[in-house]
């Protein structure tokens, strides 16, 4: 890479800043393809036999440029390769694409670069190549540590592959995240302690623990709707919430966002720029964007987002301004799924808009009352209130509907 790019073993602790003068923006580079469909996954993503990456570099590299002229006066805190599966991506079109971004944007002096890896051999063996190209956190779809619910859950890998992947990725870049997923079916409270506290011990400085949840048009709704998948009952998935986060926190990750653990200084950056209701820049198919005031979402289907590239230099489906009221809610929905919550200041300065005008007072005083949400002056959900979040904002945010909030004075928006 050039002397410009991000460097493998910088430090990427969450409080990193833009220099002087500029505002933070993360980067996200979606890339769709997988080598299968996971049957519980809703994400955008593809199998193509026979992908070369080659042809898609161009497409990429030309999405890039297009953000970094739509964000001036920005300058890049993190870059995420999320996908799909990124770490089937050649490590050479990983270290180019990082090199233009070095070129386009400035950065901060401390670049975090996430990338997304399953832990199968084939990927894993890339792990070095990765990590010189400037990749320098990576995020271990490790999901399950068992072999009956790898199978269950679609893993094209297996636990002894897993492990091994691990051990590898710990050796090769200084920072690493492991994901898995809990609430699966015939999994109980009991088994699930004892698959954490395993986890746990493989000292990774952060954890994702997702509930397994049922989404529409995934092979995991039909056998659902069927009656042939059942999940475990409300009462044990809230165990399992409970027991994630003491058994992380004594561990020494901390709880910072609903289903996000980490010790001090080895949250994810480029997560909490989204949830902080920073600005984001989105390339490749289906990837969203929040930045200058617009959304933008780019085309899902890999091939016509490619064609729309090569039309017009961007893959853009649809750009449209964000409202203030549309920024308040959002914001809401982000911020309170963070520990620390919402700030009136942050808040204002996100998104232009006073936080006592997009919350219903009524709403919050009951909320409190119930220990739904901590007393104080930050706006912030108790361990209780982060169970029924749809159901706080949902209240929270009546007042939006009523008609758009007025921008606060001095505030930009």
């Amino acid at each position: 890479m050039s002397g410009a790019a991000p460097q493998a073993g910088a430090a990427a602790g969450p409080e990193a800043k833009a220099p002087p003068s500029l505002r933070s923006l993360a980067l996200y580079v979606h890339w769709p393809f997988c080598v299968t469909k996971c049957p519980y996954c809703d994400f955008n993503s593809h199998v193509r036999p026979g992908i070369d990456p080659a042809d898609w570099e161009a497409a990429y590299r030309a999405e890039l440029a297009h953000e970094a002229a739509a964000t001036p006066g920005h300058a890049l805190v993190s870059v995420f390769f999320g996908g799909g599966t990124p770490s089937l991506m050649p490590p050479a079109l990983v270290g180019r694409l990082l090199e233009d971004a070095a070129r386009l944007w400035p950065l901060a002096p401390d670049l975090e670069v996430t990338l997304e890896a399953n832990p199968s051999s084939v990927e894993a063996a890339r792990f070095a190549a990765l990590a010189a190209a400037g990749v320098n956190r990576v995020s271990l779809g490790l999901q399950a540590l068992d072999d009956a619910a790898l199978r269950l859950l679609g893993r094209p890998h297996d636990l002894a592959e897993g492990l091994a992947a691990l051990d590898l990725a710990q050796r090769s870049f200084p920072r690493v995240s492991i994901d898995l997923i809990h609430s699966r079916p015939g999994q109980t409270p009991e088994a699930w302690e004892a698959e954490l506290a395993r986890a746990l011990g493989f000292g990774t400085g952060h954890l994702s623990a997702y509930q397994l949840t049922i989404e529409p048009g995934t092979r995991f709704a039909a056998l659902h709707a069927r009656g042939q998948l059942k999940l475990p009952d409300e009462e044990a998935g809230v165990r399992m919430l409970e027991q994630t986060e003491a058994l992380c926190a004594a561990a020494g990750l901390r709880l910072y966002e609903v289903s996000n653990h980490a010790r001090p200084g080895e949250e994810s950056r480029h997560n909490l720029q989204y949830w902080r209701y920073g600005a984001h820049a989105g390339v490749g198919p289906g990837a969203h964007g929040r930045r200058a005031g617009r959304a933008t979402v780019r085309h899902r289907r890999p091939e016509t987002w490619r064609a729309a590239v090569a039309r017009a230099g961007q893959g853009i489906e649809a750009e449209v301004d964000v409202g203030p009221a549309d920024r308040a809610r959002e914001a809401l929905l982000m911020g309170l799924r963070l520990a620390e919550g919402l700030t009136a200041e942050g808040f204002a300065a996100a998104t232009g808009v006073p936080l006592a005008r997009a919350v219903d007072p009524r709403a919050r005083a009951r909320f409190e009352a119930l220990g739904l949400l901590a007393p104080g002056p930050r706006l912030v959900a108790t361990p209780a209130g982060r169970l029924v979040l749809d159901r706080l904002i949902a209240e929270l945010a009546r007042d939006l509907d009523a008609g758009p909030p007025r921008p606060e004075p001095g505030v930009p928006s």
